[in-house]
């Protein structure tokens, strides 16, 4: 089983994977988290040895981090920064919790392994903030915890299935915080609650 992106293997009429031994094998989509960006794919293939999963939960801002993968169809390249942020949100998918790193990520490191110096993987490389196209120093993994959420999932059932609650929140921002009598960013307020939800039968109401 390999880990790579949702939007690598999207759409595609064959998935092939290529090693580092230059083997080349079709694989298998075993399924896909459009949500999140996971996806997850088979082949069979001999003399395989995976690389451990790190606990990016134990990931820290600062910690020095590698990523691998084949910008601009470069093969077996790696680039080295650090973790510049954690829990970032950029709008990209519907379920984020990225890692930031100032790893150059390009075009074509989609769906690589962003490693910590321990050679455990941490994320998945997914995608950059860029206004050229290019590395500008911003780029997102998904955090490999998540990741591997996902994909116990999809190996076990072949989908990802989550819970619902059935309502809309937003932050506790400063204006708010002074009106309600709590601290900035304590919690999160109930703006709206879907009807026939198990939010409204359990009683939660907007405010």
């Amino acid at each position: 089983h390999i880990l790579t992106n949702n939007h690598v293997v999207s759409g595609a009429e064959v998935v092939t994977v290529r090693l580092y031994d230059d083997r080349e094998f079709v694989a298998e989509i075993v399924g896909v988290d459009p949500r999140s960006d996971v996806a997850v794919i088979k082949i069979e293939a001999p003399n395989l040895q995976p690389v451990p999963l790190g606990d990016s939960d134990q990931v820290d801002v600062g910690d020095i981090v590698l990523a691998f993968g084949s910008p601009f169809g470069l093969e077996k390249t790696m680039t080295q920064g650090i973790i510049g942020a954690k829990s970032r949100g950029p709008g990209i998918n519907e379920r984020e919790d990225y890692l930031q790193t100032d790893a150059a990520i390009n075009p074509g490191n989609s769906g690589g392994p962003l490693v910590n110096l321990k050679g455990e993987v941490i994320g998945i490389n997914t995608a950059i903030s860029s206004r050229s196209g290019g590395y500008e120093g911003v780029g997102f993994a998904i955090p490999i915890n998540m990741a591997r959420w996902a994909a116990d999932q999809i190996v076990a059932t072949g989908q990802v299935k989550r819970a619902y609650i059935g309502v809309m929140i937003q932050p506790i921002t400063n204006g708010l915080a002074e009106q309600l009598g709590v601290g900035v960013n304590q919690g999160a307020i109930v703006t709206q609650v879907v009807p026939n939800s198990p939010a409204e039968k359990a009683g939660l109401q907007p405010g």
